[in-house]
């Protein structure tokens, strides 16, 4: 046990969590520790460009404060992954198991996972067009050229053993248990990602769970294939699935967020529609500012250039929320209109259109409608055991707390997240008619 203990802390990256001679300093006063060959990937181009490319995109027209970018999250998400892995190898089962250069792999991809996001990555993903997912455009970047070179000088690691951690396409029990780590319940970029959108959005939500605690809590399932947590770590995972379940309802879903990344979606879907696909592609390499500009500069489409001017001209012109319908209260709308392909919705948003100008008595552009409802792909659901020490036992968390049972493992979209309507903000610029032309739309939205 000690030789496996020695032999994973033997790793530089491990080692350097607790010497201060290199280190860079990311929000909020976190230190991470940089080894020689960290600071050469990170000083890739490939890397670098993360920088260009904000975490959360459009919700800085509404939190002003939300302008980190992925280059920052990707830092912290290593700095996780170190403190993840110098917690489970002290327990044998996870060091006797372990390799070096899995290991390795495991903090490689830490730093890489976000390396083929482009910019508004995940609302262009979420309306399941024609465009690569990103981690084939991660591909791109890991599998040839001076960050695969880095890899096999450097790390003594495969870029394609990397890949198939990022994409969870690993293929040993190990190496599901070490992609787990990355991607599942209590993960290094969940814990990441909660904490510092919190931060910059300047809410507390996603900062009022125990880092620390959760962390020093963590263990191996019982049949060693997973991550578990110990009966001290329960409340901090509570609220981490607490912290999870506001930050999508007040700030990732907050109805403003949604009016602009709906006005986004729909300017997108225009200029893809005109597109040839080596234009469409190219944009992915972009950094965001570049994207925007590019965007912006295409004048053959009135509704695409309307819309962007509106989010990203000089004066901000933010589409309105007419009405909403959730799961709990309109269940015949919700389930009608939600996780549909988005070309249905642009079908039914023109629909609504032509039916709102009948009830106003003058036209109504169908752009100046935009349904908004929740995308085909549905949130990882919480699934983590507990093992209480005293017992020797280990039960699943969710039949433990009703915290967990109530928000993470009953269908977690249907609570969070809202079909909406968005209009024009000159079609509701009075009080009173907006009232009479919300009842008109949910009529309307009845029989969509």
């Amino acid at each position: 046990m000690a030789d496996s203990i020695s032999r994973l802390q033997a790793i530089p990256e491990l080692q350097s969590l607790n010497k201060r001679s290199s280190l860079v300093r990311i929000p909020d006063q976190i230190d991470v520790p940089l080894t020689p060959r960290v600071t050469r990937l990170i000083d890739s181009a490939g890397f670098r460009r993360l920088r260009g490319i904000s975490q959360l995109g459009l919700v800085s027209l509404v939190y002003p404060g939300a302008t980190h970018n992925r280059f920052e999250h990707s830092l912290g998400v290593f700095r996780n992954a170190l403190l993840f892995v110098n917690q489970l190898s002290q327990f044998p089962a996870f060091s006797d198991a372990v390799t070096e250069r899995q290991v390795t792999t495991l903090i490689v991809a830490s730093l890489l996972h976000d390396i083929g996001h482009w910019p508004f990555c995940h609302p262009i993903e979420d309306m399941n067009l024609d465009v690569p997912d990103h981690e084939s455009v991660a591909a791109s970047y890991i599998s040839e050229g001076e960050i695969a070179e880095l890899l096999r000088t450097d790390w003594d690691v495969e870029p394609q053993d990397v890949l198939n951690m990022i994409a969870k396409n690993s293929k040993t029990p190990t190496e599901r248990l070490l992609s787990s780590i990355l991607t599942g319940p209590i993960d290094i970029d969940k814990m990441d990602y909660l904490y510092r959108d919190s931060l910059h959005c300047g809410v507390p939500y996603g900062r009022n769970f125990d880092v620390g605690r959760l962390i020093s809590s963590l263990c191996l399932n019982e049949d060693a294939n997973g991550i578990a947590i110990t009966s001290k770590g329960k409340t901090a995972a509570e609220m981490m699935v607490f912290a999870r379940y506001v930050m999508f309802s007040e700030v990732y879903w907050h109805h403003a967020v949604r009016s602009a990344t709906a006005m986004f979606q729909r300017a997108f879907y225009h200029w893809f529609q005109n597109q040839p696909k080596e234009a469409r592609e190219e944009v992915l390499l972009m950094s965001e500012s570049e994207f925007i500009a590019h965007l912006r500069s295409d004048r053959s489409d009135e509704v695409q250039s309307e819309l962007l001017e509106g989010l990203f001209g000089p004066k901000r012109i933010m589409y309105k929320r007419l009405c909403n319908f959730s799961f709990a209260s309109e269940p015949a709308i919700y389930s009608r209109l939600s996780q549909q392909p988005y070309s249905v919705l642009v079908e039914k948003g023109r629909q609504l259109a032509s039916e709102l100008s009948a009830v106003i008595g003058r036209p109504v552009a169908e752009s100046h409608v935009i349904i908004d409802a929740p995308p085909v792909g549905l949130e990882v659901q919480f699934e983590v055991d507990l093992y209480d020490q005293s017992t020797e036992e280990f039960q699943s968390l969710k039949n433990l707390s009703p915290v967990v049972n109530s928000l993470a493992t009953r269908q977690f979209d249907d609570f969070v997240k809202q079909v909406r309507v968005f209009v024009h903000p000159s079609l509701v610029a009075q009080a009173d008619f907006k009232k009479e032309l919300a009842q008109a739309a949910q009529k309307c939205c009845e029989q969509l």
